[in-house]
């Protein structure tokens, strides 16, 4: 090794025309390995070759070697060690992949994969046309990854994901019902799917939440409905119940007292008497499924007759959330109330008051009152199928 007055006993460091700095130095097997980078400064490669000089000493495996690990089965291994992810968001996670990551780095070593060849992916996806809201959800899955890879396994010096505002999606405001409307959706639902309409909307649930209710989860003398399970449709496993979409979903609700008089009234028509029977169900009695519930109510007739063509089942969760916000109360009790994690964990409940919940209920109530249809202006009842009464919307049957 050199060992010159003034210079550095391991490795050496060039300035290069463009005024960057290059380092490298002998490896054991007398080869030359030059830093994958070049630095600002001496100073920045003189402090890697010092790194690179502590690991040979210790007999650890250099960087650039230890990051030589294939992307593509490094990726696949990453998502199925992550602990406790849930089961739709595992498949999500493998779509993501297979669709968008692997056909660029699936082959690519993750010491490779720099931050111009993820900026090089990116600005193609756009340019093929796919949405800027799944080039997002690709783009943090890829941040994810990689800075495992970093902090964890120690692979790699550094995430190449550094795009600000890559991982943020901007997705186009939706709609925000009305109470008159909300009801004059449930009217244009079949009879016994009625009241999804108005807890699925006051009390903010997600259709998977509010499709694997049942009757002990619903306390009408307390006036609250306790979510705690989600069902969810995975491609070849079909309808999977689990655990709600976050921690906070485990949760319990209170409900305006306009709604229980409709949920008591839906009790007693349409659920059984099993405390585990659903409280909403398919054609056939068995649970709700996601993909066929559009077809089975005529979703689109439905929301355009009301005024609100293009509406989405989940704007119905949004409506509540934008209502609910309405009431004054703090951001940490709304969202308790709406199941969404904070940064803060663990403060979802443990500051959160079943009286700042009643009082959310009470807002949504005083307007639920002021402009709900008023008693005998909707369409007659008619059996547990939705057939048989003069007047009732196409829609109903």
């Amino acid at each position: 090794m050199p060992n010159k007055k003034g210079r550095r006993q391991f490795g050496w460091v060039r300035k290069l025309p463009s005024g960057r700095h290059q380092a490298s130095y002998i490896g054991r097997d007398g080869i030359r390995v030059t830093a994958p980078r070049t630095f600002n400064s001496k100073k920045e490669a003189n402090g890697w070759l010092t790194l690179r000089e502590a690991e040979l000493l210790r007999g650890d495996v250099p960087v650039a070697q230890r990051g030589e690990v294939p992307f593509g089965p490094y990726a696949k291994e990453w998502i199925e060690q992550r602990p406790g992810l849930r089961l739709r968001t595992a498949y999500l996670y493998r779509w993501l992949l297979n669709a968008y990551l692997l056909p660029t780095f699936d082959g690519v070593n993750l010491v490779d994969l720099d931050a111009g060849s993820v900026r090089r992916w990116r600005a193609t996806l756009l340019q093929r046309g796919v949405s800027a809201t799944m080039v997002a959800k690709a783009y943090r899955l890829l941040r994810a990854i990689m800075m495992t890879a970093v902090d964890e396994d120690e692979l790699i010096p550094r995430n190449p994901c550094r795009i600000r505002g890559a991982g943020t999606e901007t997705p186009p405001e939706r709609p925000v019902l009305t109470v008159s409307q909300v009801y004059a959706l449930a009217d244009e639902m079949p009879l016994r799917l009625r009241a999804l309409i108005l807890v699925a909307t006051f009390a903010s649930l997600r259709f998977g939440e509010a499709a694997a209710l049942r009757r002990a989860d619903l306390d009408v003398d307390g006036g609250t409905v306790h979510v705690r399970r989600a069902y969810s449709e995975i491609a070849g496993q079909g309808l999977v119940v689990g655990p709600p979409k976050s921690k906070a979903g485990v949760r319990k609700v209170a409900l305006p007292a306009s709604v229980l008089v409709d949920l008591r009234e839906h009790l007693k028509k349409y659920v059984g008497r099993s405390a585990d029977a659903l409280l909403f169900t398919g054609a056939k009695g068995a649970a709700l499924r996601r993909g066929n519930f559009n077809q089975l109510v005529r979703w689109r007739d439905a929301v355009a007759r009301v005024g609100v063509p293009g509406l989405h089942f989940h704007d119905l969760r949004h409506t509540g959330n934008t209502l609910a916000a309405d009431s004054g109360v703090s951001t940490k009790n709304l969202m308790a109330r709406m199941g969404h994690d904070s940064e803060r964990a663990a403060l979802i409940y443990q500051h959160t008051t079943a009286k700042a919940d009643r009082l959310i209920a009470d807002v949504l109530d005083a307007q639920l009152r002021g402009e709900r249809p008023t008693p005998g202006d909707g369409p007659a009842d008619d059996d547990d199928d939705g057939e048989g009464s003069a007047g009732v919307p196409a829609a109903r049957r």
